[in-house]
């Protein structure tokens, strides 16, 4: 079988819910553990300005923490961007593999 017998599209759905997801099931594990470690990081350091009020002592941080009207773009703009750039990377991978298969430049369009 060849490396493209597994399909590409279940790894655009997987790692827009959750970065690096995609490159796990596509076998790029170091990559996955990488874009992963980076949407956490832009998760907990970037937007702990929404958060930085949920930890007042006077009301419950499950309460706090899930009002929105609070959240700003620039809170979550940091791990959008993670989420779009990691499935950017995963479109050159198949983009990459596919030009690999095919290195005539003969493209199939199925006719």
């Amino acid at each position: 079988m060849s490396e493209l017998s597994r399909p590409f599209w279940p790894a655009y759905p997987l790692s827009a819910f959750v970065a690096g997801l995609g490159h796990w099931y596509l076998g790029q594990w170091k990559r996955g553990v990488i874009w992963f470690g980076i949407y956490v990081l832009a998760l907990a350091f970037l937007s702990a300005r929404t958060l930085s009020g949920a930890f007042d002592l006077s009301e419950p941080f499950v309460v706090s923490a899930l009002q929105f009207e609070a959240v700003s773009f620039a809170d979550v703009a940091v791990p959008l961007a993670v989420l779009v750039c990691c499935l950017l990377d995963i479109y050159l991978i198949g983009l990459a593999k596919r030009t690999a298969v095919e290195p005539d430049g003969s493209a199939s369009n199925g006719s």
